[in-house]
């Protein structure tokens, strides 16, 4: 794996509320960071709690670094006015592992299918814009097994590397619980696997 494989952009906090107003139609804009389906579910239910007076909750979502998956929704909008739309800012952001939601108030006037999908459009935009955009590195976890007498080897491949412990239990057998970038885990692990004495689990 190259080096920025394992590097992603993703949103550095979860907004709520960017207004949007277009012809007394009110549109509000949500960024959520998410690792998987149910944390999507989770926040959309809550969004449509807090607004169950909305005639429309639309959204967009993408997960995954390596392999993507999207999804969008119109909320009963016309035909990809809305969450396309949200989902293209998503890309022309190019985040992942976030929800953009876009809850809309009507205002007694029609927009027509250009007025929604710029307006869906705008209001994802600036909602993005709000959470900023940070890159992150995907990290892997290794599980060490090891004596005492391997002490000084182990400590010192984890200070050669700058590896980050995330935990340690020192008993009769040593564990270590080490978080390592994972474009470097396959080297990291031959690093280990070749001193006498230790276990490597991933």
């Amino acid at each position: 794996m190259d080096d920025n494989r394992d590097q992603y952009r993703t949103i550095r906090s979860n907004i709520a509320g960017i207004l949007y107003k277009e012809k007394n139609s009110k549109f509000f804009g949500y960024a959520y960071a998410v690792e998987n389906e149910a944390d999507i579910k989770q926040f959309l239910e809550a969004l449509r709690n807090e607004h169950s007076g909305a005639n429309h909750v639309c959204y967009a979502w993408q997960l995954g670094v390596d392999e993507t998956s999207y999804r969008v929704n119109d909320d009963g909008e016309p035909n990809h006015s809305a969450g396309m739309p949200i989902y293209g800012q998503i890309q022309a952001f190019e985040a992942t592992n976030v929800l953009i939601a876009v809850v809309r108030y009507f205002g007694g006037t029609k927009l027509g299918v250009g007025g929604l999908i710029s307006a869906y459009r705008t209001t994802a935009q600036m909602t993005l814009r709000e959470a900023k955009i940070i890159e992150k590195t995907l990290q892997a976890s290794l599980l060490l097994e090891f004596d005492y007498v391997s002490m000084n080897k182990v400590m010192r491949i984890i200070k050669k590397h700058s590896l980050q412990i995330v935990s340690q239990r020192m008993e009769i057998k040593c564990q270590l619980t080490l978080s390592i970038r994972k474009s470097y885990l396959t080297k990291i692990k031959k690093l280990f696997g070749s001193l006498q004495h230790v276990i490597v689990k991933e």
